[in-house]
């Protein structure tokens, strides 16, 4: 086991210092510039609502649209139900539990999906960074593995692993790895040369190089990989559900509305993944936020 040593705690101390110095001015600037102008807090509340009224604006000319087409009868319900017949779809849904058990099951693969791609795609993509050897023997596995289509994968995956939870989380694994290893290899790949050099001139090296240096500096790239795999993970999830097929989750329950022709019940379920998707994105944003505070 290898110890750090005082030169190499010298060493990180000296470039995480250099790192942060343009952090910590940039950062008294800002504090500055509000002392100075007490109206920019408010300046901002106010361009964030404007930056917010384009989207509400949008949302309720759909609405209305959707309810106008509806009413006069110039979209079928059989295609487009009206407004009404989803909110009572999603009132009956939330009301009998059926949408609470279908999004559990859900939420579950796409998470546990999710930290599996976690524990293999990160430490793959620094290895094919570091590593000539591994590149050069997986890049060809890679590419071939990203031009298949996962869907038709996971008919293999439920002979293989049978019918239940584990082939689906493998499914959604497939779904969110590819982007996770590229985003790690770009945080890598992007850090500075000089920080990393100067690092090792020190004695920096190992596992104390990775901890202190590259992992900080490489975090904006893989805070992105982890925010684009988590909300994907909802697809990965839907997508072996649908292979699957059975009676639970939402991908499910949108196959049961399909084959009875339930028009609002499927748009009904839908609402209820764009709710699920939001909320994954949400909690890594918030994770970006401490991280940002922590680092």
């Amino acid at each position: 086991m290898s110890v750090t040593t005082s030169t190499e705690k010298h060493a990180m101390l000296d470039v995480q210092q250099t790192y942060t110095s343009t952090q910590e001015s940039a950062a008294s600037h800002r504090a500055k510039e509000s002392a100075q102008s007490p109206s920019i807090p408010r300046l901002r509340v106010m361009m964030g609502l404007l930056s917010a009224l384009p989207p509400v604006v949008l949302t309720l000319v759909l609405l209305i649209g959707w309810y106008m087409s509806t009413a006069a009868g110039v979209v079928k319900p059989l295609f487009v139900p009206a407004p009404a017949d989803v909110f009572a779809s999603l009132l009956d849904g939330l009301s009998s539990g059926l949408y609470l058990s279908s999004a559990l099951v859900t939420i579950q693969e796409s998470v546990l999906g999710f930290l599996l791609a976690v524990l293999i795609a990160l430490p793959l993509g620094y290895g094919l960074v570091k590593s000539r050897l591994l590149a050069t023997a997986l890049h060809p596995y890679l590419a071939a593995g990203q031009a298949i289509p996962v869907i038709v994968i996971a008919p293999l995956l439920v002979i293989w692993l049978g019918s239940g939870t584990l082939s689906n989380v493998v499914v959604c694994m497939l779904v969110v790895f590819f982007p996770m290893v590229v985003n790690t290899m770009l945080g890598i790949q992007t850090i500075d040369r000089t920080l990393t050099d100067a690092a090792r001139v020190e004695g920096a090296s190992g596992w104390s190089l990775l901890a202190n240096i590259e992992f900080p500096l490489s975090l904006p790239a893989l805070l992105a990989g982890v925010r684009t795999g988590f909300t994907l993970s909802i697809t990965g999830a839907l997508v072996a559900e649908f292979v699957q097929g059975g009676d639970q989750g939402l991908g499910s329950l949108l196959l049961i509305a399909k084959n009875q022709y339930n028009t609002p019940l499927m748009f009904a379920t839908l609402v209820i993944l764009a709710v699920l998707a939001a909320l994954h994105y949400g909690s890594t944003w918030l994770l970006a936020r401490l991280a940002e505070r922590v680092y």
